[in-house]
């Protein structure tokens, strides 16, 4: 190409200091289309519920775990309640979601304590003396238990409270929430593990 010939092909209007103008919209499409990926996701995820998890253990069994209750009493097993559904609850004193979540608990205990169905409290970053004071507070009626180093809370992978389990007779997790459990998402979740569906 002659240099009068190549000076008109840069002044082209499809080139634009020197780059092909196709060249210059490669980013910006780049970036459209993330946004638009991203937003894609953004919406799917506002239409679920973001409490109730469907967590990678569900189904399968759930940890085991020995834990002496917050006033240095009695030990509780897992192990212990085979046969039995039992409703896990991660909390503290300290939780204010503990706290709008406990009538829900109160309701379900009451409702389901005479159906082999057992509830425990776990007991998570908290000192006894204050989950103490919590269950008198509450007036909770089943078993709280402490965690010594978080141990438990880690095996079930709690990265905050509440977070309630729901496991069935099989030893099996059905369920988790994450947040204030409802009464009814509780009670359907254990009416399923009462059933044995996992």
């Amino acid at each position: 190409m002659r240099g009068g010939e190549r000076e008109a092909a840069d002044r082209h209007p499809t080139r634009l200091g020197g780059r092909p103008w196709a060249e210059r919209w490669i980013p910006a499409a780049v970036v459209v289309t993330s946004v638009g990926l991203l937003a894609a996701l953004f919406a799917f995820g506002l239409r679920r519920n973001p409490s109730i998890v469907l967590p990678a253990m569900r189904g399968k069994s759930a940890p085991a775990f020995t834990l002496r209750s917050l006033d240095g009493g009695a030990g509780y097993s897992l192990r212990e309640f085979r046969g039995q559904v039992v409703v896990l609850n991660f909390w503290a004193s300290w939780c204010a979601d503990c706290r709008v979540e406990h009538p829900a608990l109160q309701q379900a205990f009451a409702r389901y304590r005479d159906e082999k169905v057992t509830f425990l409290g776990v007991s998570f970053e908290d000192s006894a003396s204050a989950g103490q004071s919590y269950a008198r507070q509450m007036r909770v009626g089943w078993p709280l238990l402490a965690d010594p180093g978080s141990a438990t809370a880690i095996d079930y992978g709690v990265t905050g409270v509440p977070e309630t389990f729901v496991i069935g007779p099989d030893g099996r997790v059905v369920a988790k929430t994450i947040g204030p459990v409802a009464y009814a998402v509780l009670a359907r979740e254990i009416a399923r593990a009462v059933a044995g569906g996992a």
